[in-house]
């Protein structure tokens, strides 16, 4: 038998945040079978340096520390960072950048609540415009590479920036799929060419595909549990396969198909854990689906026509800035409460 009340406790933020962090498992899990541990190394320095960062805001702003540290959204932005920027990304830039984003763009807004901007973009911005040539560098996946590193060895480069004896930097880096696509169309070769060399899978990226495969199983998890709304997730990747499919269908050989813009780049990422944060996202559906369409829109421009190669992050900040104006016009009326203002004679309408 059930007894009452029915009505169960909602979950508190650090149990959301600890399910978003669960949720992530799967693609980082791939990730290090794809790409190797590298982005582990990645991950601990970033959380590390969240925490840290967390806990020197909160004592200069004499806030408490430890509620704070345990509701898990320091640890959140770090893994967002981490999974955003190569993995052989050197140790002090992974600092700069996530401590960028702890205490610039979250604290300096008034901490967990009030921040604008989504914090790991600021940090993802901050770092591809302060050093764009390491960011280029993207560790190949098994198979594809001429030399691959051991764990070691990839230890070795991102705290020393040392390889093996005879083994450089290009033997073990590669583009991106989409950077490559669009070096390659700048070299008037066709989408098709391009697609069939080794790099591309069958969807995307090789091994990047099964990536944002576990990406989007942990944000179907998301969606089950109720901890995001479908709303985000489903306005970006149908505008985004909406806009791509216009420019496959009009000219295939020079624009990739949809399922490309999916399954490369951040765009799975991007749809259930980037774009979907609480703090910087509309609070009403229809403005959650403006944002998330709109943001669609930039990452698809910005990637055919714009000097980056993926462009989720630039993108979830540009929508960022038009949220409040979002918010404002997509508000629902009080119920009963009757509009203030001139009536069509022009007459003043008493509340």
């Amino acid at each position: 038998m059930f007894f009452s009340p029915f009505i169960s406790k909602p979950d508190s933020v650090a149990q959301i945040m600890l399910k978003v962090l669960l949720a992530m498992l799967p693609g980082i899990a791939l990730y290090v079978w794809y790409f190797g541990p590298a982005i582990l190394v990645s991950i601990t320095l970033a959380s590390i340096t969240a925490l840290g960062t967390e806990a020197l805001m909160l004592k200069l702003r004499h806030r408490p520390i430890m509620p704070f540290l345990k509701d898990n959204s320091a640890l959140l932005t770090a893994w967002l960072l981490a999974l955003s920027i190569p993995p052989l990304a050197p140790w002090w830039m992974i600092v700069v950048g996530t401590a960028f984003a702890i205490a610039i763009a979250k604290h300096l807004y008034g901490g967990l609540g009030n921040n604008l901007f989504n914090p790991a973009m600021v940090g993802y911005a901050v770092l591809i415009i302060s050093f764009p040539m390491q960011m280029t560098q993207w560790i190949a996946p098994h198979g594809l590479g001429q030399v691959e590193l051991g764990f070691f060895d990839q230890l070795e480069y991102i705290f020393f920036s040392r390889l093996p004896n005879s083994v450089s930097l290009d033997a073990v880096t590669m583009a991106t799929p989409l950077d490559t696509l669009k070096t390659h169309l700048h070299l008037d070769q066709s989408v098709p060419q391009i697609l069939g060399m080794p790099i591309f899978g069958q969807l995307g990226g090789h091994g990047s595909e099964m990536v944002a495969w576990g990406f989007l199983f942990g944000g179907l998890y998301l969606l089950a549990a109720r901890i995001i709304s479908w709303h985000i997730p489903v306005a970006y990747l149908v505008t985004l396969f909406f806009i791509a499919a216009i420019f496959h269908l009009a000219d295939p050989h020079h624009y990739a198909a949809p399922l490309f813009h999916w399954y490369s780049g951040a765009a799975i990422l991007g749809a259930f854990f980037i774009l979907t944060d609480p703090v910087s996202s509309p609070t009403t559906n229809k403005g959650k689906l403006i944002y998330a369409a709109g943001a669609a829109l930039l990452t698809y421009l910005i990637r055919v026509f714009g000097g980056f190669p993926d462009g989720v992050a630039f993108a979830t900040l540009l929508m960022n800035i038009c949220v409040p104006l979002i918010v404002l016009y997509t508000q629902p009326k009080v119920f009963g409460k009757k509009d203030q203002g001139l009536d069509k004679k022009n007459k003043v309408v008493k509340p």
